[in-house]
């Protein structure tokens, strides 16, 4: 297994893809968090 094996995690970073072994990680809402902040400072 390595580069070339579409199953394993390395295989998957070398193809680009994402599945069971690699997922996708959730994007987190920074401009929300930095809004909150704003309007306790004033």
């Amino acid at each position: 297994m390595g580069k070339g094996d579409q199953r394993s995690k390395r295989g998957k970073i070398h193809i680009g893809s994402h599945g069971v072994l690699r997922p996708r990680k959730k994007k987190t809402a920074k401009k929300a968090t930095a809004k909150k902040a704003v309007k306790k400072n004033s």
